[in-house]
């Protein structure tokens, strides 16, 4: 018989005691302390989004906890709250954070598989492995043990339920059964049948291996098994469980109650990193939503005028907030063009600058009843030439600013341009918040036309600026918008001329006529524009509260088949106002109480007479005009007949160099033979010494390659009439 002796003893006893003591000093170093709260602060690394109303605009996944998608425990379903205690930790309300009889099962069924075929680990100490992930090794398990321990000595009961349920991970990063319910089903807890809370809780134990969307077998078996222990404990009635074996699943994809990708991507752009577990934004879903069925119903119908793609951004002028965000169609992998967010993309704005091209000619002294001579134009560009023509191909000769920026003509608008100057407009345009990279001399006086790129978002930004009187703010996603930000960019009394123009369906009548598309039912400025080739097709409008752009043409930059700004984009943004209507009361448009009005002659712009066709007209103080009409306006035709007209030719210009266009047949191909507009009577052409035709307007040549020498003959009553002689050639 072994006998240990008291020196014996005491070693081992000292032995025994120094084992348990680093042990214990091993379990305290290793122990991560709790947090205060279950979730702790701070590692944000995707917020979610929210419209102003609370409304989710995004779901992330990204989060290291699930921030998002937590509920209150009352909220999870009853059932699901007992199915999960059922299968994970059925004595969860009775043991202190480690199940003992659990453990001391699973041992046994272990020894006896000779391998790991079964864990016990409790619901508290699948908290703490969340809280803290450790390699699953024996030593890991008795950490957890003791921090599980811990945790039910700080936290209650429920407390770590509910942490549990919002934060169990998933498949796909999803943490908690409320994604995993719409990740699945697209459905809020309340609204998930009893198999898919089966479902629900058995993917925990294998989220991977189980998921049905990988393979739709996997999870049967386990579903059973947990619904027939359920059964056994009185949680599932006979009835029930025949239904559930009975019955499919039906997944869905997960979707948001609304569309606004191209905007939560801007969003995440523009804002900082930060704590922040939700960002709310300015954006009002109810109007996103209108906004979207209308774009999209009006991009479909123009589909068979070769129409696939459409913007539309709305916003309060008055915080600069964005309350619509919209891109047609919804965003395809599939789809390359879909992908790009129209509202940012660079276009070319057509006629859209040109407010601000007149706004920049009043601040220089013009009026808006300045008369600008609407007269065929070119510009000689090396030893080529750019004709400058109306949308109508119509010129109407002189006319007041009113009405040449109402009805958006070509030609005065790029006579205002030649007046204020290149630099001064782009400096302008720049201050208005347009980029527009390129020297002055890169866009020349097209820029009035709309040869520069710009994007919806600049075109809407800049008008917000006129509808505040000159006053410009950055639209943002913020409530409330960035009003610490304001500039003035234009005297208020310039802004408010531009305005009244715009907003004036009497002085558009001569090239959009009488009709009702741009009158809308409260005071409305409106400016549609079309780019070169149809390729573009903008309108842009404000009220007295909100000011909105819509573009309509293709992402892949091909043409449309003629579909104007007028025709296309302005029936989107007259539906939106007509909605926007029911939500506020319509004001007037702002104007400055500073602006003069007088009376002046419809023809002259200087003031009226008795015998004067008069208008009325606002002025800023100081372009006020001092001399009265002196036009006799019933001897205009004694006038016409009595003037000698300048006889010269004006197309082509001297050295003009053509070159025949390959892709048209040249039986087809034409140039027109053109003289001064004064000019009246049978035009005789001779080329190169032959008379090759004669018209009372221009002649329509057919071009001959070679070098040239053209001279125009007039028959007049005093006699022969020769124009200069034009050298020209044709390669």
């Amino acid at each position: 018989m072994l006998r240990i002796g008291s020196k014996g003893f005491r070693i081992a006893f000292l032995t025994f005691a120094v084992g348990i003591t680093t042990l214990c000093l091993m379990t305290w170093a290793a122990i991560t302390p709790l947090p205060l709260q279950l979730i702790p602060s701070g590692m944000v690394e995707k917020p979610q989004l929210l419209d102003r109303r609370g409304s989710p605009l995004s779901i992330t996944y990204r989060n290291r906890w699930n921030f998002t998608d937590s509920v209150a425990l009352d909220e999870i379903p009853e059932l699901m709250r007992k199915l999960f205690i059922l299968s994970e930790d059925r004595r969860f309300f009775s043991h202190s954070g480690i199940d003992w009889r659990a453990r001391a099962h699973a041992l046994w069924q272990n020894l006896r598989a000779l391998k790991g075929i079964r864990g016990a680990s409790t619901i508290s100490e699948q908290v703490v492995r969340i809280l803290h992930p450790r390699p699953r090794t024996l030593w890991s398990r008795w950490i957890e043990g003791c921090e599980a321990t811990a945790l039910e000595q700080r936290f209650s009961k429920d407390e770590i339920l509910e942490f549990y349920l919002n934060q169990v991970p998933y498949a796909r990063n999803l943490r908690g059964v409320v994604q995993a319910a719409r990740y699945y089903f697209n459905r809020d807890l309340s609204t998930i049948s009893t198999k898919e809370i089966l479902l629900l809780v058995t993917l925990i134990r294998a989220p991977h291996r189980l998921d049905p969307l990988i393979n739709p077998e996997a999870a049967k078996a386990p579903i059973e098994r947990l619904a027939l222990a359920a059964n056994s404990q009185g949680l599932l009635t006979d009835q029930e469980l025949s239904d559930i074996k009975n019955s499919q699943f039906h997944f869905a994809q997960s979707t948001l109650p609304i569309r606004a990708e191209h905007f939560v991507q801007w969003v995440m752009n523009q804002s900082p990193k930060s704590e922040a577990k939700r960002i709310s934004t300015s954006l009002d879903s109810s109007l996103q939503s209108i906004a979207q069925e209308l774009l999209d119903a009006r991009v479909k119908d123009l589909a068979y005028r070769n129409v696939s793609d459409g913007a539309l951004l709305l916003a309060d002028h008055a915080t600069g907030e964005i309350l619509a965000w919209v891109n047609a169609g919804a965003p395809s992998p599939h789809i390359l063009e879909s992908q790009i967010d129209a509202i940012l993309a660079a276009r070319q704005p057509g006629s859209t600058l040109k407010p601000f091209v007149y706004a920049l000619a009043l601040s220089k002294g013009w009026n808006a009843a300045t008369i600008i001579e609407d007269t065929p134009i070119s510009h000689k560009v090396g030893h080529g030439l750019h004709l400058y023509r109306n949308y109508s191909r119509v010129n109407y000769g002189p006319i007041r600013l009113r009405n040449a920026l109402g009805n958006s003509l070509n030609i005065p608008a790029v006579k205002a341009a030649m007046f204020t100057g290149k630099q001064e407009l782009l400096e302008l345009l720049h201050r208005f918040g347009f980029e527009l990279p390129e020297h002055p001399e890169f866009y020349g006086e097209g820029l009035a036309l709309g040869n520069g790129e710009v994007s919806l978002f600049e075109l809407v930004r800049a008008y917000a600026a006129l509808s505040e009187g000159g006053r410009w703010r950055p639209l943002s996603y913020k409530l409330g918008g960035e009003s610490s930000s304001t500039r003035e960019v234009l005297p208020t009394e310039i802004a408010s001329i531009i305005t009244d123009i715009l907003a004036d369906p009497e002085a558009r009548q001569l090239e959009f006529g009488g009709g009702d598309l741009l009158r809308f039912p409260t005071e409305t400025a409106i400016k549609t524009g079309t780019s070169t080739d149809y390729t573009d097709a903008w309108a842009v409008g404000y009220n007295s509260r909100y000011v909105a752009g819509v573009w309509i043409g293709n992402l892949n930059r091909k043409p449309m088949r003629e579909v104007s700004g007028a025709s296309g984009p302005s029936l989107v943004l007259r539906a939106l106002f007509a909605e926007l209507d029911k939500r506020s009361v319509g004001t007037p448009l702002y104007r400055s109480p500073s602006l003069l009005q007088r009376t002046v002659c419809a023809v002259t712009g200087k003031l009226a007479k008795a015998s004067c066709p008069n208008v009325s007209e606002w002025f800023i103080k100081g372009s006020l005009p001092t001399k009265q009409c002196d036009h006799n306006h019933d001897s205009n035709l004694q006038q016409a007949i009595d003037r000698e007209p300048e006889f010269k030719i004006i197309l082509p210009t001297p050295g003009l160099q053509l070159a025949l266009d390959p892709r048209i047949p040249d039986e087809l191909e034409r140039f027109p033979f053109r003289v001064s507009s004064e000019s009246v009577g049978e035009i005789d052409w001779i080329l190169n010494g032959v008379s090759v035709g004669s018209a009372s307007g221009d002649y329509l040549w057919k071009p001959l390659r070679g070098e040239h020498e053209l001279v125009a003959k007039l028959e007049s009553p005093t006699g022969p009439i020769v124009s200069q002689k034009i050298r020209f050639i044709v390669k």
